[in-house]
């Protein structure tokens, strides 16, 4: 598993191998955090918010990755394989940030789609059996 550091690196690479244009007017950058997130409408404790994009009248526009939420989820994979969660993650909300620019809303729609099919396993998961 990646320290801290050592993922805050592997994610400043990865943001410095990507299109300079793609982070037009993301002002407040990509910022790692070490804490794990916790989604409010989780069922259980079993739904993490691995980042987030940001666009705020004040602050201005920028991403959080949640290195604890990382940590949560894949703790156990190979640092292989959470090199390409980190970047999936990273692409992700530079796509929120790339539709917030041009007013489209696809992916927010499809992070909605995802937390209803999380719903709905819950659901099948607390059905009593007949």
């Amino acid at each position: 598993m990646l320290t801290l550091e050592e993922t805050e690196q592997a994610l400043a690479t990865m943001v410095d191998g990507l299109p300079e244009e793609i982070f037009f007017d993301l002002n407040g950058g990509v910022l790692l955090k070490e804490e794990s997130k916790l989604h409010p409408g989780r069922r259980a404790d079993d739904l993490y918010i691995l980042g987030e994009y940001y666009s705020d009248r004040i602050f201005g526009r920028y991403i959080v990755i949640y290195y604890g939420s990382m940590r949560r989820v894949f703790g156990g994979a190979a640092e292989a394989d959470f090199l390409k969660e980190l970047e999936q993650v990273l692409k992700h909300e530079l796509t929120h940030h790339l539709e917030n620019r041009a007013g489209e809303r696809d992916l927010e729609y499809e992070d909605q789609r995802q937390l209803l099919h999380y719903y709905a396993r819950h659901r099948e998961r607390n059905q009593p059996s007949l």
